[in-house]
């Protein structure tokens, strides 16, 4: 059951935010891509859409198109063994259709990326994997 969503608005994008909701990313799973102008990462995710007699994980991929720049807040981009857990992606329009993507993680951590417009997809790159009962943590 992989999901394949994208994003043209604030609306379409709260949906992919919930559904990344509690998502862990690795930074060694993230870059920017500047002269493709894209942001691509990878999140090990909690399937909610999954039956509910199984608690299910499975890895997803998000990237934005038309990425102006990228920056960071709160944390050291160049250490690839911090793990950030994912609480909301936002969007704040600046002059239409230009704009700041904001992902929120737990600690007051972000990253801001300056798009020329909204654009996202998010994609499940694995079917759901069950995590026994008694596991915690994506």
């Amino acid at each position: 059951m992989a999901l394949s969503l994208a994003a043209f608005d604030t609306e379409d994008l709260a949906v992919i935010s919930a559904h990344l909701q509690d998502a862990r990313l690795a930074l060694a799973d993230v870059a920017y891509l500047r002269k493709r102008m894209r942001f691509v990462m990878v999140f090990h995710r909690k399937c909610r859409e999954a039956p509910p007699d199984i608690d299910g994980r499975c890895h997803s991929g998000l990237h934005f198109e038309r990425v102006l720049s990228a920056s960071h807040i709160g944390f050291d981009p160049s250490d690839k063994e911090r793990v950030l857990d994912l609480l909301a992606i936002t969007f704040e329009p600046t002059t239409a259709p230009t704009g700041t993507v904001m992902l929120h993680f737990m600690g007051g951590e972000a990253i801001r990326l300056e798009v020329e417009c909204l654009e996202a997809l998010m994609k499940d790159l694995d079917e759901v994997m069950p995590v026994p009962l008694g596991v915690g943590g994506a």
